[in-house]
This record gives C-alpha cells, sequence and structure tokens, in this order.
C-alpha cells in the first residue's frame, strides 16, 4: 500500500471550483479559487482578485470557512484578500479567528496590499480574527483538523511559490499551484484522490515556469491519482480544447470526492 494515500471512506468531500483562469482571466475565466467542503470543515484555497463575487454567487458566506490556503503571492492567487477582509470589517464581521497559512511574507504583503488600497483604514480590530501561519516547503503542518504538506514549486524566485496537500476527512487533495515540471510534485500527489493541475500554455512550452499541456499529456501516466483535473487556463488551452483529452475543470464546477 502507498504510505501517502488516504484512505477513501466516509462522508464525501466536495470540492467547488470558484476560478479556473490563468492571470490574464482568460476566455472570461475568474481567477484562482477553491472551495474544499470536508467532514473536518471548509477550507478556502486561493483568493483571486473576483474571490468575493465568485463566493457570493455560489451562495458561499465570506465567513463560512475558518481555514484559507494560499499558494504564492501573484495578484491572481491573493490579490482578493483585500476585499476579503473589507468584507469581514463591514459586511459580514467574523466570530472565530481565520488562518490564513502560505508561504513567508504571506501577511507582509497582505497589509502592504490592504493599506495600499485602503490606506485610511483602522485594521486594528480585523486583525485580531486573522492568523497567519507559515507553510514550510518540505514540512506537514496540521491545522484544525486537516493536514497540509507543502513543497516548493519552480515558479517564483527569490519568492517561495507553493505546491500543496491537504488531507483530511479520509480524503486527499493536491493542487499544483503554478509550478513549473517538478519530479517532487509527481511524489507530493502519490494516491490522492484529486489532484488540481495548473495548465496555462500548449504552444509556450518553452516557458518553464508554468505547465503546459504537451508536457501533461506525455507524462500522465506517472501520476498515480484517482482523478486529475486541469486548472489555471490560458488562452492557447482554451482555444484548442477540442484537442486536450485531459479533463478541465471550470467555473462553478462541483466535484465530489
Amino acid at each position: 500500500m502507498n504510505p501517502n494515500r488516504t484512505a477513501s471512506n466516509g462522508a464525501p468531500v466536495t470540492v467547488t471550483l470558484l476560478g479556473t483562469g490563468d492571470a490574464f482571466a482568460s476566455f472570461g475565466r475568474s481567477q484562482s479559487g477553491y472551495l474544499i467542503d470536508a467532514p473536518g470543515g471548509r477550507i478556502l484555497m486561493e483568493a483571486g482578485p473576483g474571490l468575493l463575487p465568485a463566493l457570493k454567487s455560489n451562495g458561499v458566506g465570506p465567513d463560512s470557512f475558518d481555514l484559507l490556503l494560499i499558494s504564492h503571492l501573484h495578484g491572481d492567487h491573493f490579490g482578493g484578500l483585500p476585499f476579503l477582509i473589507l468584507d469581514y470589517m463591514w459586511e459580514t464581521p467574523r466570530k472565530k479567528v481565520l488562518t490564513i497559512a502560505g508561504p513567508v511574507k504571506l501577511e507582509e504583503r497582505t497589509w502592504l496590499l490592504m493599506r495600499t488600497m485602503f490606506p485610511h483604514f483602522e485594521l486594528d480590530k480585523v486583525k485580531r480574527k486573522l492568523k497567519f501561519v507559515v507553510l514550510e516547503p518540505g514540512s506537514s503542518t496540521r491545522l484544525g483538523k486537516f493536514k497540509v504538506r507543502a513543497i516548493r514549486s519552480p515558479h517564483t524566485k527569490p519568492d517561495i511559490s507553493l505546491s500543496l496537500r491537504i488531507d483530511g476527512g479520509g480524503k486527499s487533495i493536491v493542487f499544483s499551484g503554478d509550478s513549473g515540471w517538478n519530479d517532487e510534485l509527481v511524489e507530493l500527489s502519490a494516491g490522492a484522490d484529486l489532484f488540481l493541475c495548473e495548465c496555462t500554455y500548449y504552444e509556450s512550452a518553452h516557458l518553464t515556469f508554468h505547465l503546459n499541456y504537451p508536457l501533461l499529456a506525455a507524462n500522465r501516466d506517472k501520476f498515480k491519482v484517482r482523478r486529475m483535473v486541469l486548472t489555471h487556463l490560458g488562452r492557447e488551452v482554451l482555444s484548442r480544447a477540442d484537442e486536450i483529452a485531459l479533463e478541465m475543470g471550470y467555473d462553478g464546477m462541483k466535484i465530489e470526492i
């Protein structure tokens, strides 16, 4: 038995793809956002600029999750945080603390962005309801009823970008984040119930800081996962959808595992 495999039993886990587009919102798709509903709680993963409308159009309360995971510090992955914080300040005050976990400098950049966008607001009260946790590459962190394992993805330098594995509720979900090819990602995803894998490019295979469809198609068998869904889809991939043999996600898609 694969030691990385989590037994698939008990209540189902549902993953809602709130945003499956790339940084350019290609073909009108929302930027990164994923909601995980599991017996152990609800997790939001990524916070693209369109996070707040994506949550509300899907009937998801901005205060309905207690854990938020961020893979890296590009705007299409964490640029929605100021609007979420704004909502907590004025519309939906949090009763419980929200844990926001991600790479080093996430807390610093979040408050810098918040102060840049809304410079005259008093933030002390809302800060007490937000707890930032650093996810170190190569480590596993227990967050509530979930275990989150992180590895570094070859995407940004000197900033840290992460690929994530979430285990909880008897299921396992792996998210590539933004990543070039990385053999460690194959190991991280081994035995996962669901692998959400970025696929930004098709023709531009020379751009090694993102994954591309020809590379993923050629190496699909290396990923020993129950289900693989492509996300963070760029213009090149979406314009050739009839040539894509791997499953592609879409905004609003619900996956039960």
